[in-house]
């Protein structure tokens, strides 16, 4: 992707740094992050790439080469507009702004091959890319993990999402080949090798567009936080459902919440326990084994949680249909967005074939496929 010219083409000048930043697939352990549980990502060989150059002024000139959009505001006047993507980029300035870091402006250019709505969280690509080109341009000294918090707030305060830190973590801090096993409640992490075998990770894209701030995704967290008040009345060692255990979830739970808040917080403490069990399968390189907590993942997230689709639901039926597909699950927020599948790496063109014509008859739409590589995190890119 080459930013550099994009960015001359606009400006007319050379941009002084260059970025990327990856999205991330998930193989297991969605909507844990948030709830301070276990989530197995990895980065992507798709990323959103930035480049950027000092102002001496207080002006930030931002340019979405795929949009074909410019949007100029003052360093010191940071406006959001729902939906907008310059909410991704000004929500890491207004971090770096409170921590006093940032003293001039920027003119900076976008573009991304992430797509948008997938669930491969493009937002994320774009606000760590942000953040680590801003980091070297203004010669900041933040480290890894500060840039990963650093982006999480961005998305929380700014844009209105409340999401976790798996996201960020994974476009940071991802490695080639490899997946990372992240414990959200201390960021303690470990790599270890995705040793597929004869499988590879495929994504079927529904079509379907996802907008997390439009509510849903911030409601599934205030449902986790009821459940999690009414167990500290008894328990007082449980501050998030990662404290929590299924014993837990007796009769007398059950009768002080709602039951769309029990089914939210069994989804969540069985779906910790899935994603356990899920790794050892996988040092195991037991595949079959793994996508079967893939399966289960996703009948969690649709009954219990509630936040799948019917076209996910049906793509999730299909797979199971055929053998040359180990596992599969919607991926991401959900409402929409993908599917992510095991696939024998010979069968996934046929498979493909067959779902878009079976997919098209059902649901009217064409089924995009990517097959996905671990990849490597969030870096500057070196000038030619």
């Amino acid at each position: 992707m080459d930013v550099k010219s994009f960015f001359v083409e606009y400006f007319g000048y050379v941009p002084q740094i260059m970025a990327k930043s990856p999205g991330r697939i998930n193989l297991i352990g969605e909507h844990t992050d948030y709830n301070l549980g276990f989530v197995l990502p990895a980065a992507i060989d798709k990323a959103a790439y930035v480049a950027v150059a000092r102002r001496e002024d207080q002006l930030i000139r931002l340019f979405a080469k795929d949009l074909g959009e410019e949007y100029q505001v003052d360093l010191n006047l940071l406006p959001t507009i729902p939906g907008h993507w310059s909410a991704y980029i000004l929500g890491v300035v207004d971090q770096m702004r409170k921590m006093g870091k940032l003293n001039s402006g920027f003119d900076l250019v976008l573009t991304c091959d992430v797509p948008t709505g997938a669930g491969m969280s493009s937002s994320a690509a774009v606000e760590c890319a942000t953040a680590f080109a801003l980091n070297a341009l203004f010669d900041l000294q933040l480290e890894r993990l500060d840039l990963v918090r650093m982006a999480q707030k961005a998305e929380n305060e700014f844009v209105g999402v409340k999401c976790g830190i798996m996201d960020m973590f994974a476009s940071v801090m991802g490695k080639d080949a490899q997946v990372i096993q992240l414990d959200c409640r201390d960021l303690s992490y470990q790599f270890f090798p995705l040793n597929l075998g004869g499988y590879k990770i495929v994504l079927f894209d529904t079509g379907v567009k996802h907008s997390l701030a439009g509510g849903e995704y911030n409601l599934r967290r205030q449902q986790c936080e009821q459940g999690v008040a009414v167990l500290k009345e008894r328990f007082p060692e449980v501050n998030s459902l990662r404290d929590a255990n299924l014993p837990m979830l007796d009769e007398q739970f059950r009768s002080a919440v709602s039951s769309t808040v029990y089914n939210r917080c069994l989804y969540v403490i069985e779906e910790n326990i899935r994603l356990e069990q899920g790794c050892a399968l996988l040092l195991q390189n037991n595949i079959k084994g793994f996508g079967d907590k893939m399966y289960g993942s996703h009948k969690g997230l649709s009954e219990l949680y509630e936040v799948s689709c019917k076209e996910l639901d049906f793509l999730v039926d299909l797979s199971k249909q055929e053998d040359a597909i180990a596992g599969a699950r919607m991926m991401g927020g959900g409402f929409g967005g993908c599917t992510i599948n095991l696939i024998e790496s010979s069968a996934i063109e046929s498979i493909h074939e067959k779902f878009s014509k079976q997919y098209q008859s059902a649901m009217g739409r064409e089924l995009a496929m990517y097959v996905m590589v671990p990849s490597e995190g969030s870096q500057l890119i070196k000038f030619d």
